[in-house]
């Protein structure tokens, strides 16, 4: 139905999770590409129906939010992530603007409790979504709402990836690796690798108050300690004598074999050994039966990182853009 025949304004809205899985194909009226990954998180618990809502005009969804926590849940079942949020593009710009933030500070006071900072926005995006007039729209139309919200955007990322098929170089022997022994040999070497980070989620670490190894062993009890994948392919390389240079953490999340963190010591940066510790993780993962790919990110600003993965043929088929709220979330009324 166009809009010019409904009542484009928000009283007249309902705003409301879904009551159980069997509400999926509403939530899906809109789409993403996520949507393929939704009925499974269900299941696994990484979702959960009171955390996807949709604005609706009579029957018709015109907008909509939705979290995610990963495996094993946050405590006290806070999310993680807002990872959906869409509006019915069909709607006139003013009208995108309004519906989806009133969506959002409604699903936000009912989700996220009051005085917890809320969760972080990511949004998936062609990787030339900026020269796409189409695609720069839809960007632009969800950036749009959120920022009348508070919301910042804290980093754009390239989403990466390895194929099957695409040569890995053998060790040439630069390096000698080792399985990470344990949680302080690691976090030891994160501390120094943190304190020149180019990576923004770490900046924000250390801008927020957190000493290098505060933000290290931050980072490694909420994402790296989550993986369930062996920590023996976790990997620090060392020169011959013995000496560390960096490290290489390859995993697997809830979908695909990923590079989940890489750091060369500062003393031992533009010296090439990021090229070594990435074929390593590399080669651990692509060891493993039935991969296909090999999923990564980093900030586009971070350009030694980013030729690393280029030069070992890792392509860029995605951009992530991260949006942030300072402070708390919005009271629940």
């Amino acid at each position: 139905m166009p809009w010019s025949n409904v009542t484009p304004v928000v009283p007249d809205l309902t705003f409301r999770p879904l009551s159980g899985p069997a509400e999926l194909p509403l939530f899906q009226s809109l789409s993403y590409v996520l949507d393929h990954e939704v009925a499974e998180d269900l299941e696994a618990g990484r979702r959960s129906p009171s955390w996807l809502w949709v604005a609706l005009d009579g029957d018709r969804v015109v907008a909509r939010a939705g979290w995610w926590r990963g495996s094993g849940g946050a405590p006290g079942g806070v999310p993680a992530l807002l990872d959906f949020f869409d509006v019915d593009d069909s709607l006139p710009a003013p009208e995108r603007l309004r519906v989806g933030a009133a969506l959002l500070e409604a699903a936000t006071s009912a989700v996220v409790p009051a005085g917890t900072p809320r969760p972080e926005y990511e949004r998936f995006v062609p990787p030339d979504w900026r020269e796409d007039p189409a695609a720069r729209a839809v960007v632009e139309a969800r950036t749009g709402a959120l920022e009348t919200t508070g919301a910042r955007l804290l980093v754009e990322r390239l989403r990466l990836e390895w194929r099957a098929g695409t040569p890995v170089p053998e060790d040439g022997g630069r390096l000698r690796f080792r399985p990470v022994k344990d949680r302080e040999d690691l976090v030891a070497l994160m501390t120094p690798v943190m304190e020149g980070t180019l990576d923004a989620h770490g900046k924000q670490d250390l801008a927020s108050g957190l000493s290098a190894r505060e933000a290290a062993e931050r980072h490694f009890d909420e994402e790296l300690a989550r993986y369930s994948t062996p920590r023996d392919w976790w990997r620090i390389g060392e020169l011959p004598d013995g000496e560390p240079v960096g490290f290489v953490v390859p995993a697997r999340n809830d979908y695909n074999p990923v590079i989940a963190y890489i750091g060369v010591l500062p003393g031992r940066r533009g010296q090439g050994y990021v090229d070594d510790l990435l074929a390593e993780g590399t080669r651990v993962l692509a060891s493993q039966d039935g991969v296909e790919r090999v999923r990564a990110a980093t900030d586009l600003g971070n350009h030694p990182m980013a030729e690393a993965f280029r030069r070992l043929g890792y392509v860029n088929f995605e951009r992530a853009l991260n949006m942030v709220w300072d402070g708390a979330g919005p009271s629940a009324p």
